[in-house]
């Protein structure tokens, strides 16, 4: 399936162009790598543990996203940059099984980076088809980590903070995710790629940008 057309956005530090893509993921095509972070398949099942009726479609939904991607721009590799699963309550086998049924429809090559949800469960998802890696790994001259690396000397591309960005218009107001890029740290957050996650507002200093994601566009504000 391929995905209609969309407006990106590129930026380029250093030699490298990431393309930030309005599915709230990066594409770097030199490398042919697709990012995304903070993905929390298995946070209905959580919530559905614990009494509450959550519906179990929206792992089907954020599936159904990595997918359309990994056709789109057929990446050799997947990283995700931590908390692919968003706790041992949530690994139901329908969740293992739409996991398992993506990575053999795509046949993409699949690394995680442990976040704070998945940490504790490596030994398990080392059964699951996904190299999983416990600290910070630099691919290309690229820090990928999951929390902010707090002391880059090369650009870190990282998540877990699921950054949002408020826009006042008039009477309007709009609170909508976004990349955060910040230049002195070297550093660009992803927003979360989960259908169902919250966000954190951000706000920016002097020189960074908030790439807001919006109908299928991403615009950067702060520029």
């Amino acid at each position: 399936m391929s995905l209609p057309p969309m407006a990106t956005e590129t930026l380029t530090v250093g030699q490298v162009p990431l393309r930030l893509l309005p599915q709230r993921a990066i594409y770097i095509e030199s490398l042919k790598l697709l990012l995304v972070s903070d993905v929390h398949l298995g946070k209905a099942e959580t919530f559905q543990h614990h009494g509450l009726p959550v519906s179990s479609q929206v792992n089907q939904a954020t599936i159904q996203r990595l997918e359309e991607l990994c056709a789109q721009y057929r990446p050799e590799a997947l990283w995700i940059l931590g908390d692919l699963f968003h706790g041992r309550e949530g690994l139901s086998d329908g969740v293992i099984d739409h996991w398992l049924k993506f990575l053999h429809r795509t046949q993409v090559s699949a690394h995680l980076i442990l976040g704070n949800h998945d940490r504790h469960l490596q030994d398990t998802l080392t059964q699951l088809s996904v190299e999983c890696w416990i600290e910070a790994v630099e691919v290309d001259g690229i820090l990928l980590s999951h929390e902010p690396d707090l002391n880059p000397d090369r650009l870190n591309i990282c998540g877990h903070i699921h950054p949002c960005f408020r826009l006042k218009m008039g009477c309007d107001r709009l609170r909508l995710p976004c990349f955060h890029w910040q230049p002195r740290q070297q550093q660009l957050t992803l927003p979360s790629f989960g259908e169902f996650t919250g966000g954190y507002d951000i706000a920016l200093a002097a020189g960074e940008v908030a790439y807001v994601v919006a109908e299928g566009a991403v615009v950067g504000f702060g520029k």
